[in-house]
């Protein structure tokens, strides 16, 4: 069966010239249900390969207000769900209370990232001016799906199964107007969640944690010294790590109502290791090379340490917020130049009773988008999948990356020319005897045949090639963050 269940109509002009809503950007319409038998299966689907990956993305629906930047895109979820050797692909859209306005209106009624001074309604967002797109992180907590964009946005829940947006949990009206930012983490152990927000205003930021029952059981305020833009979150089984990145708003022009984001290359990144439970004042802060990280693997305790890895730059790029000039989208591509920004992947060392930092490249090739098995977050663990990320192509994922953390090696996929992947994530057979025994998953466009699919590898040697690829219904644009559900998990961690 393929069945187009809706299709939500785009107002983007097809002579639309920014680079960034055509090609592996152009957005689709239609949300579909197909299952297997339906699709071409090359390969075959594990039969023990249960549970649903999911992953999110943006997916602009009308034509933009203002210079359109990929960050501002309505948010849409892919998923292939698995079941005793077949699989049903859905994707629908993240129905916001923005999605809904503009919707009703048929056409954009917030200006997005660049051009906030454009707006003339109120929003969600670090700024509190954007739509809630919800198009950047999902995770699966408490039996449901969250979604959420980088910059805070409401607590979007959905049902992991059929996608369909669910009543949003009672804490939503706790953390307003701030919201929940990417990237949230599960201790599948507890089922527990933490989280963070950041703002333009006094506190400028906060943690919390919500319990396996979707119940927020801690929210507090982090003193900072002032205006912030932290993009990840470490946690481990005792603590989590607040980020505190000399990328910020320069704080003089803030104040004019005008924003700038600046790197501060003179002023050391602090890193703020909070008990899970704990408060501000509970907090050991640690100082770094200036630096900004937009995504971690993994963090973890050993001995008198926490030990956190992920991919950091020392010249990072950010959008020019304000208004915009003719080099707006030349300037938006910079931000993503994976030759230019050089994400590699890192280690900091904390060690809690001396107060000093280590730190160490773990390599030197340019990688993202690091993700570890669900159940090895906040652990010690052996394996990092990373995303190669093309020099020449803006937003281009090209491969794969198996990092080994204990022998120190690794291996490559290569999507192959004119292919671009998403985040992959790690789905450990049941019973599995080791942390790498499953499946690497991933959704895969194909520019050469204008198609995508799901790619499934094992995870253990990506070198193997691909056990099966499920062609989807239709091409999907690039994405952004994705997710395994294991089939017990998809009613809860606890359950």
């Amino acid at each position: 069966m393929i069945k187009v269940e809706n299709e939500v109509k785009l107002t983007i002009a097809e002579d639309e010239t920014n680079p960034l809503l055509q090609g592996h950007f152009t957005s689709v319409g239609k949300e579909y249900t197909a299952t297997s038998e339906s699709l071409q299966v090359i390969g075959e689907i594990p039969k023990d390969l249960k549970g649903i990956y999911v992953r999110n993305g943006h997916n602009q629906v009308h034509a933009p207000m203002g210079v359109y930047h990929p960050f501002d895109g309505d948010g849409m979820l892919h998923a292939v769900h698995f079941e005793d050797g077949k699989a049903t692909y859905r994707n629908r859209f993240v129905r916001t209370t923005g999605f809904l306005a503009e919707e009703a209106a048929g056409k954009s009624l917030w200006a997005g990232i660049l051009e906030p001074h454009l707006n003339t309604r109120q929003g969600w967002g670090s700024m509190r001016t954007m739509k809630d797109n919800a198009g950047t992180d999902v995770i699966a907590h408490a039996g449901k799906l969250l979604a959420t964009m980088s910059q805070c946005s409401e607590v979007n829940r959905l049902d992991p199964i059929t996608l369909e947006m669910l009543e949003p949990d009672a804490w939503n009206k706790t953390v307003a107007p701030n919201g929940i930012c990417s990237h949230y983490k599960v201790d599948n152990d507890t089922g527990e969640m933490m989280f963070f927000n950041f703002s333009e205003t006094y506190p400028y930021m906060h943690y919390g944690v919500v319990g396996p029952d979707s119940e927020l059981k801690h929210y507090v305020p982090i003193d900072l010294p002032g205006v912030r833009w932290p993009h990840d979150l470490g946690v481990t089984k005792n603590y989590s790590i607040l980020h505190d990145l000399p990328f910020i708003f320069d704080p003089e022009l803030l104040e004019k109502g005008e924003r700038k984001v600046t790197f501060y290359d003179d002023m050391p990144a602090r890193f703020g290791i909070i008990p899970r439970l704990g408060t501000s004042e509970d907090i050991k802060w640690f100082e770094a090379k200036p630096c900004f990280i937009y995504h971690l693997s993994n963090s973890y305790e050993s001995g008198d340490s926490v030990i956190m890895e992920g991919c950091v730059t020392f010249n990072p790029k950010k959008p020019v917020v304000g208004k915009q000039g003719e080099d707006a989208i030349a300037n938006v591509q910079k931000n993503f130049d994976a030759s230019i920004i050089k994400y590699k992947m890192y280690r900091w060392t904390f060690n809690l009773k001396t107060g000093q930092t280590k730190e160490e490249f773990l390599d030197d090739e340019v990688t993202e988008f690091p993700v570890v098995s669900n159940d090895y977050v906040g652990k010690e663990y052996r394996y990092s999948y990373n995303s190669v990320l093309s020099l020449d192509k803006p937003w281009w994922l090209s491969g794969l990356k198996k990092y080994d953390l204990k022998e120190g090696t690794s291996q490559t996929y290569d999507y192959g020319e004119g292919r671009l992947g998403s985040e992959p994530h790690i789905a450990r057979r049941e019973n599995a005897v080791g942390e790498d025994d499953g499946y690497l998953i991933t959704l895969i466009t194909d520019m050469n045949e204008d198609r995508s699919e799901c790619l499934i590898l094992d995870a253990k040697d990506l070198t193997m090639g691909p056990v099966a690829r499920i062609i989807l219904p239709h091409r999907i644009p690039a994405g952004a963050h994705a997710a395994w559900v294991e089939s017990d998990r998809i009613k809860g961690e606890l359950l």
